[in-house]
């Protein structure tokens, strides 16, 4: 797993030993995993995958968006996951927005209006 920023993950580790936090930790551990062994990817997808890979029982949509904050800040291949994910989870063009702050779409937020 190329973690790019080891203090940045470790500090993620060691906040979130609960059951909560702990459960997003080893999904993005195992979303981390499968990124080093597959070239293309669907961020949705492949969050679901280790998802069950890791036994998290089906993580929540505020839980994905935590898992691919993890992922674009800590891993080699971050900055490409966090701008598909942010497309894949975008409404309207906050994808771009979002592509362009450099931040990641919360999918458990709702536009109204």
């Amino acid at each position: 797993m190329p973690v790019v920023n080891n203090e940045r993950w470790d500090k993620w580790v060691t906040s979130n030993r609960d059951s909560y936090g702990g459960a997003c930790v080893a999904v993005a551990r195992e979303v981390m995993r499968l990124l080093d062994e597959q070239e293309e990817f669907d961020a949705r997808e492949i969050i679901c995958e280790a998802d069950k890979n890791a036994g998290a029982g089906g993580i929540t949509g505020f839980m994905a968006g935590a898992v691919a904050q993890m992922v674009s800040q800590c891993h080699s291949r971050g900055e490409e996951f966090r701008r598909q994910w942010n497309n894949d989870t975008a409404i309207g063009s906050e994808g771009e927005q979002a592509n362009e702050s450099g931040g990641v779409l919360n999918p458990a937020l709702l536009r109204i209006g």
